[in-house]
């Protein structure tokens, strides 16, 4: 992986076929994995993600500091509940990643904003400006697929995490995005069994 970026994590809940929507997933446990592992300190996400969160959000308790930065992959300027991701109380501030074709954004926005690529982000040079902020060492992806699969294909993503859950046959979206990625060695870092069937594996990707 590249050394001028952060280290990259894509921690996904999945069926056994690979699936990342269709089925109850342990969220208890996901998020529990979340907290004791790797201690993120950006927080990146799709804009598909965060529409499919908007709805839940409401005026919370404010930025959590110290917390995670959340920067949000919008090239099409589709986010706009900023104020209410700043203060839904998971992240210490929010971060808008843009293009240069992105439509143009309301006047008086209050979002910090980084724009890179031409026609859509430029997510290696985003990773490059994220890792150069004071101790933005790791990143952690949040996907239902798609933005897993651009960094994939990238070679920007240092490992992958999958809580495979006991149900195949669901679901229409894989972790690994629209397309499989290029083929890549995958080094077992580890892996561990839960209850209900659950396992749990990290791979280090090469």
């Amino acid at each position: 992986m590249p050394t001028d970026t952060p280290y990259v994590v894509a921690h996904l809940a999945v069926s056994l076929d690979g699936k990342t929507d269709g089925f109850p997933l342990d969220r208890a446990r996901f998020h529990q994995l979340v907290g004791t592992t790797w201690h993120e300190d950006v927080t990146l996400a799709g804009s598909d993600t965060v529409l499919a969160l908007e709805p839940t959000l409401h005026h919370g308790p404010g930025p959590h500091d110290p917390g995670p930065l959340l920067a949000v992959v919008d090239g099409r300027a589709r986010v706009t509940r900023w104020e209410e991701l700043r203060d839904a109380g998971h992240w210490s501030e929010v971060l808008a990643l843009h293009c240069r074709a992105t439509p143009p954004r309301p006047v008086g926005r209050y979002v910090p904003e980084l724009v890179v690529g031409d026609e859509q982000v430029d997510l290696a040079a985003a990773l490059r400006a994220i890792g150069r902020r004071p101790g933005a060492a790791v990143v952690r992806v949040v996907s239902g697929g798609r933005l897993v699969g651009r960094l994939l294909a990238a070679g920007l993503v240092d490992e992958v995490s999958l809580l495979v859950h006991p149900v195949m046959g669901v679901g229409a979206r894989t972790w690994w995005g629209e397309a499989r990625p290029p083929q890549r060695s995958l080094q077992l870092i580890d892996s561990d069994t839960f209850g209900g069937g659950l396992v749990w594996l990290r791979y280090r990707v090469a």
